[in-house]
């Protein structure tokens, strides 16, 4: 993995002034994966908008990491029924035309 894709959490504490614990505290959940090189954690930039998602929910919604959990699974769910929606929509399509 190349060092200029990987973003100190610590940087990421103060960006969006979030405890280090928070971090934590997600990569104990499952929620985000923390790479450790040379005693330093790091997050992989591609994991950003995850990220920004999650401290979201927690700050604005004043929801904790578990409740994260719960609604970060129910918006899976919501966009895979939204894609089967979509999937069965244009199968209708073919059989009405």
């Amino acid at each position: 993995m190349k060092m200029e894709n990987l973003i100190p959490i610590p940087e990421l504490c103060i960006l969006y002034t979030v405890e280090l614990s928070f971090f934590t505290n997600l990569s104990e959940m499952g929620l985000l994966e923390i790479k450790t090189i040379e005693s330093k954690e790091y997050i992989d930039s591609d994991a950003i908008y995850e990220i920004e998602k999650i401290i979201r929910i927690h700050k604005e919604l004043d929801v904790n990491i578990a409740g994260i959990d719960v609604v970060l699974n129910l918006l899976q769910k919501i966009d895979g029924l939204h894609n089967e929606l979509n999937t069965l929509r244009n199968r209708l399509r073919l059989y009405e035309s």
